[in-house]
């Protein structure tokens, strides 16, 4: 018979304890709610967050679900910042620059005119500073913010005319977020900003004479090419970075494993919307120079280009004056770029400058 002293029954009665509880935590199954600006189904900037969940769900073994309701559904596409501040969703999925209204700061971490390509930007956030001083501004605000899937360059819009000079801009009706949208108030245009499900209507109307929305990867979709024949290429947004906002207090209530997970799951879907973007545009211009020859591909002129260029630079300097913090940001993304674009220059941009493209 084997006895045993009151100590060693102490032990194996703690270590019985400490196995079911170690059980039971590590079955717990956390359910969080995601608001997204996104309507049902969108493609692309949709795809992100739910490819997110099912990694998150699937590298906890269950124990992270995530639900998301879509625009259509809490109906503030616009509202999610809000609604994940006060607890309403623990996630949102959105862009930081739609905050710009309450929070100017914000419009620095979407992307910024004649500012870094994605990959630039990306090397900024995770190892230039960039994630600091965004968890110094959102943390403010009982939120964290991560990176939430690049588009890569943006074009420059539909519009229905084209634009020969400077004039041309002056009482344009355009739907354009962000700074961008400053830049170009600036030059005399009347800048809106409309929920995506709503935009092709509007330029349909006549409510507005141009809009901004991404690149082939999702314009052609939209069928803006029907009534917008002349297609811009991009200055105002050439790393569109999305977000995902975190309630700070849902985080906290995370296990150490589970913030770890989905700290991951929103690195990689980030990511992996970036080259979906990427994959996808050119899928869709290969369309569209084929299928759509009445889509006119332009380049706004050296005059308006100059002009948006001291427009962005003037307002850059506005705003860097009257805030410590955005010029904090705006320091740190000038020098940044200063460093990342030499590279840029002898390694992407030197090799397409001296080869020839394939016929």
């Amino acid at each position: 018979m084997i006895r045993l002293t009151r100590f060693k029954k102490v032990v194996i009665a703690a270590a019985c304890g400490l196995a079911m509880f170690s059980t039971a935590h590590a079955e717990k199954v956390y359910r969080l709610k995601m608001a997204e600006t996104w309507q049902t189904n969108f493609p692309i900037f949709g795809d992100t967050p739910r490819n997110m969940a099912a990694m998150a769900e699937k590298m906890s073994n269950g124990r992270l679900q995530i639900t998301i309701d879509s625009a259509n559904k809490h109906k503030s596409p616009f509202g999610v910042f809000d609604m994940v501040r006060a607890g309403q969703y623990d996630i949102g999925h959105s862009a930081s620059y739609y905050w710009k209204g309450k929070i100017p700061a914000t419009m620095f971490f979407t992307t910024m005119p004649f500012g870094m390509t994605a990959p630039e930007q990306y090397a900024w956030f995770y190892y230039g500073g960039g994630m600091e001083l965004m968890e110094k501004l959102y943390g403010k605000y009982n939120l964290m913010s991560f990176p939430g899937g690049n588009t890569g360059n943006q074009m420059g819009g539909w519009f229905q005319k084209e634009i020969n000079s400077v004039k041309d801009l002056d009482g344009l009706k355009m739907r354009v977020p962000g700074f961008a949208g400053e830049v170009l108030a600036k030059l005399g245009v009347n800048v809106t900003n409309i929920p995506p499900g709503e935009l092709y209507t509007a330029l349909e109307r006549r409510t507005i004479d141009a809009l901004e929305w991404v690149g082939p990867s999702l314009d052609l979709r939209m069928g803006f090419h029907k009534i917008a024949p002349f297609y811009y290429t991009g200055w105002h947004e050439p790393a569109t970075e999305l977000q995902y906002l975190v309630n700070k207090r849902t985080w906290d209530k995370l296990p150490a494993d589970l913030q770890e997970i989905l700290r991951v799951a929103m690195r990689e879907s980030a990511y992996d919307m970036y080259i979906q973007s990427y994959h996808e545009s050119a899928e869709k211009l290969a369309v569209i120079d084929t299928e759509y020859p009445n889509v006119k591909i332009r380049t706004f002129p050296k005059d308006v280009m100059a002009a948006l260029k001291k427009a962005d630079e003037e307002l850059l300097a506005e705003y860097a004056k009257d805030d410590p913090f955005i010029k904090e940001v705006l320091d740190s993304q000038a020098a940044y770029l200063k460093k990342v674009r030499r590279w840029t220059d002898i390694s992407d941009k030197a090799y397409l400058n001296s080869v020839v493209a394939p016929e």
